[in-house]
């Protein structure tokens, strides 16, 4: 206290993080799934470095499909995109969070 007081600062360092396990990937989320909302799925992945996007595409690593998926799903298994169920998407997760 008694540095500031005497207009003493210094830099926030910012702690560097290695790489993430989904950095440079790019993930969607469609249908209703039950353990989770679709907020904290979306969450949980830009958590592990993942980019969330609202629509397939040729770039999206994959798709996390719940029940009723509809478009998206036909698109992703049209453009021969990475499809996973929850329960998939949970242990993944779980095995991602641990390896943090």
């Amino acid at each position: 206290q008694a540095l500031i007081e005497a207009g003493i600062t210094w830099q926030e360092s910012e702690v560097t993080q290695g790489p993430t396990p989904l950095e440079g990937q790019t993930w969607v989320l469609t249908g209703a799934m039950e353990s989770m909302t679709r907020d904290e799925g979306k969450a949980r992945l830009q958590a592990l470095g993942a980019k969330v996007a609202g629509s397939v595409s040729k770039k999206t690593t994959c798709l996390v499909a719940g029940e009723a998926a509809g478009s998206k799903l036909t698109k992703a298994e049209q453009l021969g995109v990475e499809v996973i169920d929850e329960a998939t998407f949970i242990e993944r997760l779980a095995a991602w969070e641990q390896s943090e």
